[in-house]
Order: C-alpha cells, then sequence, then structure tokens
C-alpha cells in the first residue's frame, strides 16, 4: 500500500510527489558522496515520482562512471532525488527532504559501497516494484 509523500529541498524552489509506502524502508550508503551529503535513500521506479516545481532551479553533477544523475537545487543546494548509478530507471528520493506529515516511520540498512555489485543485488527489486 502506497501514499503519497511530498518534499523538497531546503528553500522550496524544488518540489516532488512519490508514491511509497508510509513505514519507509531505506538505505544509507557507505560511498563517499552519500557520507558527506547524509542522504537516506529511497530507489522508487520512475513512474512513482513526479516533479512538481524546480526544474529550472536544478543543477546537476556527475562523477565517477557518469551513470549517477545527482541532482541539487542551484539556490540552497540541497540533493533531494537523483538517478542512480545502481538504479538507472528509477528515481532515488531522501528521505531527509519529505515532508513528515506522511512518513509513518523509516526502518534504516546498510548499503555496503564496498561491495557493491553484491550491494547492488540485494536491492534490485526496489526499482521494478
Amino acid at each position: 500500500m502506497h501514499v503519497t509523500h511530498r518534499g523538497g529541498c531546503h528553500c522550496g524552489r524544488v518540489r516532488f510527489e512519490v508514491d511509497a509506502p508510509a513505514v519507509i524502508e531505506a538505505l544509507e550508503c557507505t560511498c563517499s558522496i552519500c557520507r558527506m551529503t547524509g542522504f537516506l535513500h529511497l530507489i522508487v521506479p520512475h513512474r512513482r515520482f513526479r516533479l512538481l516545481e524546480g526544474e529550472d532551479a536544478l543543477g546537476e553533477y556527475r562523477f565517477n562512471t557518469g551513470v549517477a544523475r545527482h541532482y541539487f537545487c542551484r539556490h540552497c543546494g540541497i540533493k533531494s532525488f537523483y538517478v542512480p548509478r545502481s538504479h538507472p530507471d528509477g528515481i532515488d528520493v531522501n528521505v531527509r527532504c519529505l515532508d513528515a506529515a506522511t512518513v509513518q516511520r523509516v526502518d534504516v540498512s546498510r548499503f555496503d559501497d564496498a561491495d557493491r555489485d553484491a550491494a547492488t543485488a540485494a536491492i534490485a527489486h526496489l526499482s521494478r516494484e
């Protein structure tokens, strides 16, 4: 059962909706960018994500393989969602950027970037739900 969560960046220019359970199973990745930004992952199929406002406010950052498309608000710097390398057909939403009203609970599991292949295989179902 999914609810519609709303969220966005710090300054409010970027706003989105995502259909996901009220009890969120989030991933905490150990890679350098996720550790440094504090990103808490909720990966969904692209069809369950809708950008409502702020497309013109988004900047993009790519590094390493260049596959992941890290979007951030050019005004406040917050990365509220991106297209992950592990699920290029999905959207990865930062749980910390969701409005609290619809989030019942967040359960966090570790995503070990040091063993990326095994960690990615373990969550392969997330962008296909």
